[in-house]
């Protein structure tokens, strides 16, 4: 790999997904070289939205590609926004009728 390839993320990390970067999502190697076997990526949305994040990606959690598409990270990055939210509405559920 080198600067400016397209990448892919092929694994599922909680230091990834912290970030905002979930797998499946494409980006860029921002750097010439990698450190310690980290690679700086940047994950963009279409258009003139916010980047949604530029962090270290191991190189075996990388896979190369042709191309990069954005569209497909916003629609990564939707999937677990409704995810969170239907999670977060759960725990908001009023649990006062169970007796402790």
């Amino acid at each position: 790999m080198k600067m400016m390839d397209c990448v892919e993320v092929i694994v599922e990390k909680e230091t990834y997904a912290r970030e905002g970067v979930h797998k499946g999502m494409q980006g860029w190697i921002c750097l010439e070289q990698k450190t310690k076997g980290y690679w700086l990526v940047n994950f963009p949305q279409y258009g003139e939205k916010d980047d949604i994040a530029e962090i270290d990606i191991c190189e075996e959690d990388l896979k190369e590609i042709p191309d990069m598409d954005a569209k497909i990270n916003e629609k990564i990055k939707e999937q677990f926004e409704r995810l969170e939210h239907k999670t977060a509405a759960i725990s908001d559920e009023d649990n006062s009728c169970y007796l402790v």
